[in-house]
């Protein structure tokens, strides 16, 4: 596994492991929010509480997730992956959701219907790269919780940092409005693939294309991504609601069919 650096400013406090995915799960409540609410910060409060309740749930979501391998190079624990995003997906209020099959590993499409005008899209992938435990100073599929200079409690595990720990920090922000009695001011598309780390050779769920011409994007958001660095001419809103929206022809990769190619391990 690559070293990472530990270097910090001097005048930069050392970030735990609570703080790190409070602060995140936070982020990610606060983002789906639109702006005349963010003018009323005593309208989180409910929200910062589901998240201080909810997170040891959160960190055992995301560990239960990493110790299940899905690792498309291999095609080892694929479907029991995919079972798993299914799974999870259900219980963060999403409906419909979906088992997409392709010639590759099957894909998620999913909505959260929530009565909005707008409609954004969201860009999952459950696959991981592969993972020698030589190369690890823990197991990589351990997901042991470990002290870590400069840093704090951390989570150490394959897909802690790409791509489950992004991905777990949003459905955990979706727990968190659910919980406080909250509905979310926008609709959710989700796709999701398990072939990203292979190139996504089977275009498997990586990007909806509704049924309605004027409203067809192709682009979608993906966790972790700032909004802020994001075209806004390329982000997938639409006035359409999630029922009139179907899984078509979905891609992702800009590359085409190729033989794939093993990669360096990271987290």
């Amino acid at each position: 596994m690559p070293n990472s650096s530990n270097s910090h400013h001097p005048n930069e406090q050392p970030t735990d492991r609570r703080s790190f995915l409070q602060g995140a799960a936070a982020a990610a409540a606060l983002s789906a929010m639109p702006r005349w609410a963010r003018a009323h910060p005593d309208d989180f409060s409910a929200i910062r509480a589901e998240i201080e309740k909810r997170h040891d749930e959160a960190v055992k979501r995301l560990q239960t997730w990493i110790r299940q391998p899905s690792i498309a190079a291999e095609n080892r624990g694929m479907n029991e992956g995919c079972e798993l995003m299914i799974e999870m997906l259900r219980e963060a209020g999403f409906s419909s959701v979906k088992k997409m099959p392709t010639d590759g590993q099957p894909g998620v499409f999913a909505t959260l219907d929530a009565g909005a005008p707008k409609t954004l899209g969201l860009y999952f992938m459950y696959d991981v790269k592969q993972a020698d435990p030589a190369e690890w100073s823990s197991p990589p599929f351990e997901a042991a919780l470990l002290d870590k200079p400069g840093l704090g409690k951390i989570i150490m595990g394959r897909g802690a940092v790409n791509q489950k720990g992004p991905e777990a920090t949003l459905l955990a922000a979706f727990h968190a409005i659910r919980g406080a009695g909250k509905k979310m001011p926008i609709n959710l598309v989700f796709v999701a693939e398990g072939e990203e780390e292979i190139g996504s050779p089977h275009g498997a769920a990586a990007r909806a294309r509704t049924c309605t011409p004027a409203t067809k994007r192709d682009s979608t958001v993906p966790p972790g991504i700032s909004l802020k660095r994001w075209p806004r001419s390329s982000l997938p809103t639409a006035t359409i609601p999630p029922s009139k929206v179907t899984p078509q022809r979905l891609a992702h990769s800009p590359m085409p069919k190729r033989k794939w190619s093993p990669m360096p391990p990271a987290a």
